[in-house]
Parts: C-alpha cells; structure tokens; sequence
C-alpha cells in the first residue's frame, strides 16, 4: 500500500501515518500545517507542505508519489470558524475536497476515505437513542454542511469517477497528541488545565451547574483500526466510529482527575449557542465487520492524562 495522508499532521492523522508505517506501507503526508504540526509527521513519512485548496501542488503530489490509497483528514474542523467564515469552511471542506478526489482519480487510486462527523450531522439524539448511518443529516453549522455535502459528492460522483469511496462518521475523538486549543478537544483540555491546576468550566447542558451535554467518546486508536478497514476493504457509504456510550461532561473530568491523581479547580457555565445536548453514535453497522472499540473509556483517558503529564515534566 502507498498511502496518501491529507491532514497527517494532525492528531488523528499522525495516529493513523505511524500505524501505515508499522504496518509496511509508504506514507505521504499533505498537510498545510494550518492546525498540524510538522513534528507530529514521522521520519519515515513523505512531506508535502501542500494546502488542499491548491490544485496545482495537490496534482504534483499524487504525481511524484502514485498513491495506492488516500486517507482525507484535511479539512477546516472549528464549528465557530465556520460559522464566522463560511466561504473559508466550504473553500477547504468542499472545494479543496474536490481538489483530492478529482486527483485520486486521474491518478487510478484504488480507494479512498473521507474523514466525516456523526456528531455535527446527526443533530439533536432523543435521550436512550444512538444515531445510525441512515438517519436524517440534520447540520447545525456550516462545518457541518460542508462535510454533509461533501459527502453527497462522493455519492454523485462515485459512478462517474469509478473510484470506490468510504466515509467515516467520527464520534469525539481523543487520545495523545489531541489539540486542547479547539472545541472538539475537551478531554486534552480537561487533562491541561488539572495537571497545571488551571481553571476550567462545565458547561452547562441545560441549567447551571448539571452534569453538562453527553457526548460519545472514542479513543484515536480505536479509530486508526476503523480506517484501515475502511482502506482494505469496499465498505461503501457511510460508516459511524463510535463507542456508542453516552458520558457527560463531568464523567469527563471525574475520569481526568482520577487519572491525573489531582483535584480540578471547576467552575460552572451556562449553555452554549449551538451545543447539541446529546450526541451517541451506534457502531453496530461497523462492529459488524468483527471492529470493536478496544479501548476503554477510563483506559483511554489515563492513557491520554499520562501523555500530557509526560509533555508537562518535559
């Protein structure tokens, strides 16, 4: 396999780069470090400084590489950016998208994966419910659109380009190397700011002082495992990676303090505009293929609290 990495410098796609790599493959890495960091790429992988939008450097790309498989991660994540740039939003997520899988045809690639969002898509999950690959897209946000229609151009362009597709709906990703400078980074955000005996907040789901919104939880190595099932086998549509469990906010920072062997200096907030209160995925289309999330919740906070307190003794 010679896989091409969109986004492989951010903190699913260096997870996913290192595990290719152990695995015998050649590794690309296209990454306009926007939000990744060079340091996340290994020595082993192939670096293109090369921003998605740019269809001249992504053709010269798949040129001098000849991928096999493309892995897209790239994309512009920040719900409150899209909302304050939309054109910026579509620009990456639907335009540079199209950049990458008009390439990866032209270049005969065999297949290719689109990081999607189960959370932003589904919308609002009525309490006891797990959202499913054929439920409604319901987006929220111009994030959310723009990785809804993105999709969309798989499907409509899937016979035209003969080049077999796979979208992955990501539940809350987290792990090491997880950015705590985003909104999608609670869990790096919690482990920070108790190691360094900083402020932080619950919001709140409802009223203050709850136990803030549920939200599905998976670790990143859970996901690297979905994304090489993706890459090996024909998996067509739409896929939800997913723990399929509902933890609260506050089962977030119980499980940090725990791990972290500390007390959180917490204080409570009121809701904010556009959190959705519930979000849960149902894995079972995947857990059918014999996937499963390994990684426990408490096993998977303790390993990313160890990996943030190791960066703070450093």
């Amino acid at each position: 396999m010679r896989l091409l990495v969109t986004g492989g410098a951010g903190f699913i796609g260096s997870h996913l780069v290192e595990a290719a790599l152990a695995r015998g493959a050649a590794v690309a890495v296209l990454d306009d470090l926007s939000t990744g960091r060079r340091e996340n790429v290994p020595s082993g992988a192939r670096f293109d400084a090369v921003d998605v939008r740019d269809r001249a450097a992504v053709a010269a790309v798949f040129r001098e590489f000849k991928p096999t498989h493309v892995a897209h991660l790239a994309a512009q994540s920040s719900v409150k950016a899209s909302t304050d740039d939309p054109v910026l939003d579509a620009a990456v997520n639907i335009c540079g998208g199209l950049n990458v899988l008009l390439e990866a045809a032209a270049a005969g690639v065999q297949k290719l994966i689109f990081s999607s969002t189960g959370g932003a898509l589904y919308g609002e999950v009525p309490e006891g419910q797990r959202a499913q690959e054929h439920w409604a897209m319901q987006p929220k946000s111009p994030y959310a659109a723009s990785k809804a229609a993105f999709e969309g151009y798989l499907e409509l362009l899937r016979p035209t380009l003969g080049l077999p597709t796979t979208t992955l709906r990501f539940a809350n990703v987290y792990g090491p190397r997880q950015d705590p400078h985003g909104e999608a980074g609670v869990v790096a955000i919690f482990a920070g700011r108790v190691l360094a005996g900083e402020p932080l907040k619950i919001f709140a789901r409802r009223d203050v002082g709850d136990a803030g919104c549920v939200r599905d939880y998976v670790h990143v190595s859970d996901v690297v495992e979905a994304a090489f099932f993706a890459l090996e086998n024909p998996a067509p549509g739409a896929w939800n990676v997913a723990s399929g469990a509902g933890r609260t906010t506050q089962d977030v920072l119980d499980a940090v303090v725990a791990a972290a062997g500390r007390p959180a200096n917490a204080s409570h907030g009121g809701t904010r505009p556009g959190d959705l209160e519930v979000s849960v995925l149902d894995p079972g289309k995947l857990e059918g293929t014999g996937w499963r999330a390994r990684v426990g919740f408490a096993e998977g906070i303790a390993d990313t609290v160890r990996w943030f307190a190791a960066r703070v003794r450093a």
